[in-house]
């Protein structure tokens, strides 16, 4: 396998030729500070429904005004309630990227979450909505599972983002949304659809879950060309010398990959026949354990994964004007 990943290399280095990575300036201590502090013990592992996890969505609507964002439509925060049942526990554990039943046997009960957001106006009416979890795990048999790749990355990651975009025009508006109750079906991810105003002007969802953790090869997965391959174009054009950007992950026919379409929010918005790309990265040996902390996570591959998404965007931002 690693044989093949290095041919891989020497491939896609005489493809790009002369191809020079763009240059992203993004402040990367600030950056990394954040994973730091969202995976900090004292915030006990999000856990949804949980006082550390009110605490931890207050801090990131303050670093959503803090980048310049906007309310959308009127608020910072989304409030909602749901009753996990049974049936969504069932829904739910199948399709995670590796099997997890760590909620299997709680009893039906109603939680209380929120999510968080924030926007940039473009230049249509058209919205691209850019998503990532911020719940995890909480408290277990002692353990705190601080959840720094799953999904404190992802979530710093928008403040970053959301930074960088804040005095560049784009053609689309630009929608942060850090969602609740991922991890125990998407339930946040499900409540802002469902109460989203404007739904038929979304583009494009982008979702963050997972994007700084590298056990061996530097790989940074973006899912969803399967089924969105007009997309593949402004992705291709994506240069990094330090990782790679591979496709995959997204292909029902595909036995010799795990197809991702329903392994985190980015399924809500593929169930409503809205385009998605997702990127992350396989499962780890830290995944879902208590130790995915930010000793464990690869500060190098994380900075280059954001400034890979933040072309990303900027990219698809053109190309789905274009179209």
């Amino acid at each position: 396998m690693r044989k093949t990943i290095f041919s891989l290399m020497a491939i896609l280095i005489i493809i790009v030729g002369c191809k020079k990575p763009k240059n992203i300036e993004i402040d990367t201590t600030v950056l990394l500070d954040n994973v730091r502090t969202l995976s900090d013990d004292s915030y006990e592992g999000r856990l949804f429904s949980s006082p550390s996890n009110y605490r931890a969505r207050k801090f990131i609507v303050e670093k959503f005004k803090e980048a310049g964002l906007q309310p959308v439509n009127g608020s910072y925060e989304q409030e909602f309630s749901s009753t996990l049942t049974k049936k969504i526990r069932q829904e739910t554990f199948p399709i995670k990227k590796k099997p997890f039943d760590d909620f299997s046997n709680v009893p039906d009960t109603t939680i209380v979450g929120g999510n968080a957001f924030g926007m940039f106006k473009g230049e249509t009416n058209k919205d691209i909505i850019i998503t990532a979890h911020f719940d995890h795990l909480g408290i277990r048999n002692g353990k705190i599972y601080n959840g720094a790749d799953d999904n404190a990355s992802g979530t710093a990651a928008l403040f970053t983002i959301a930074d960088y975009f804040r005095n560049k025009p784009t053609k689309h508006n630009l929608v942060f949304v850090a969602v609740d109750a991922e991890e125990v079906g998407s339930l946040g991810a499900d409540h802002f659809l469902k109460n989203y105003g404007n739904k038929e002007n979304i583009a494009l969802n982008i979702n963050l879950d997972m994007i700084a953790h590298s056990d061996y090869d530097p790989e940074l997965f973006g899912s969803g060309l399967y089924h969105h391959p007009d997309l593949r174009d402004p992705l291709e054009d994506i240069y990094s010398e330090k990782i790679m950007l591979l496709f995959g992950h997204d292909d029902p026919n595909n036995r010799e990959q795990a197809d991702w379409t329903y392994s985190s929010d980015h399924k809500i918005f593929h169930r409503e026949n809205i385009p998605f790309i997702y990127f992350g990265v396989p499962d780890h040996k830290d995944y879902h354990r208590h130790t995915d902390t930010y000793a464990t996570i690869n500060e190098e591959f994380y900075i280059e994964a954001v400034k890979i998404v933040i072309q990303a965007i900027e990219n698809l931002d053109q190309h789905l004007y274009d179209d």
